[in-house]
């Protein structure tokens, strides 16, 4: 499977635990893994279920760069593509922060609304600069 593949499968599952709130993720994956054709992969399982408790950080982060929009007005589609790209910036160490944008911004073109790449894209920059993730004078447009 490549790293694209599988940011999509994490990207499922994120998005449907938007959706089941009660359910926690170590479940979630094991569930989905044998009810759906979904491959089991060391990297999805390992982002996923890394991701559970990191979700205040990590919304934290589109919270405080999200500026005019209230929570819960974000997309849960946008939402859960930048909970993905902001845990690789921060916790995989093989993915750098402009790669992580770049991956993030494609998957708002394929599974998000028009407007969406853009905003997701804008958002990311803004966090990986102030946390540091990519030098003010880099760019990843």
């Amino acid at each position: 499977m490549t790293r694209r593949e599988a940011r999509e499968q994490i990207l499922s599952l994120i998005y449907e635990a938007e959706f089941q709130t009660d359910c926690p993720f170590p479940e979630l994956y094991e569930t989905t893994v044998r009810e759906l054709p979904m491959e089991e992969d060391p990297y999805v399982r390992s982002v996923f279920l890394g991701m559970e408790d990191r979700l205040p950080e990590l919304d934290e982060d589109i919270d405080s760069h999200a500026v005019g929009w209230k929570p819960e007005r974000l997309a849960k589609m946008s939402r859960a593509i930048m909970r993905l790209a902001l845990y690789e910036m921060r916790y995989s160490e093989d993915v750098p922060a402009p790669v992580a944008i770049n991956e993030a911004v494609e998957l708002a073109k394929r599974f998000d609304d028009d407007k969406a790449p853009s905003f997701i894209n804008g958002i990311l920059n803004a966090v990986a600069h102030d946390r540091g993730y990519i030098p003010e004078t880099g760019k990843t447009e």
